[in-house]
């Protein structure tokens, strides 16, 4: 079982908040707001329907991920691709497929303590979140996609209105 770890309150108002364009480092944890790129929203009641459509393999089991792809439920999944990709519309077909590139942003967190950082504000027990995972959760009181990239790296998917309350609670936490 982890060690409950308190957050502190962030001593400033919620209009002296700003998202912060340069990475911070303290504690051994690095967060980097990670450069623009092309999301997508993927709906389709099968996995073998949204590939057809969209031309690549899609991951099959909820929270596995492929390639820039991660199912995020049984008919949802989430495609992060390098900025310019087009995915086709899935007209005419029983598949959604909608560009969400600008509404949020993607705040990396790495380092030797980054699953301390986000297991502080996050209900999942994030020691055992297996590497390669992804999952929609909340930190704290906001909705986030948990993507874990390595033993010691997390992509934090955020709706853009909440970044910058995310970014100060991450970075209070990690010099906690």
């Amino acid at each position: 079982m982890s060690e409950a770890i308190a957050i502190p309150a962030l001593a400033v108002a919620g209009t002296d908040l700003a998202l912060e364009s340069q990475a911070t480092t303290a504690a051994g944890v690095a967060l980097t707001l990670e450069p623009p790129a092309s999301r997508w929203s993927l709906r389709a009641r099968t996995a073998d329907a949204l590939a057809a459509v969209i031309g690549r393999p899609v991951p099959a089991r909820i929270g596995e991920t492929r390639d820039g792809l991660a199912c995020l439920g049984p008919d949802e999944w989430l495609a992060d691709l390098p900025a310019g990709t087009v995915l086709p519309d899935g007209a005419g077909q029983p598949v959604s497929v909608v560009d969400i590139s600008a509404r949020g942003v993607v705040i990396r967190v790495e380092g030797a303590g980054a699953a301390r950082t986000v297991a502080s504000g996050c209900p999942l027990d994030v020691e055992r979140f297996a590497v390669g995972r992804a999952t929609r959760t909340v930190y704290e009181t906001v909705e986030v996609i948990l993507w874990r990239e390595s033993e010691t790296a997390f992509r934090v998917f955020v709706w853009r209105s909440f970044a910058p309350w995310l970014w100060h609670a991450l970075k209070a936490c990690e010099r906690a």
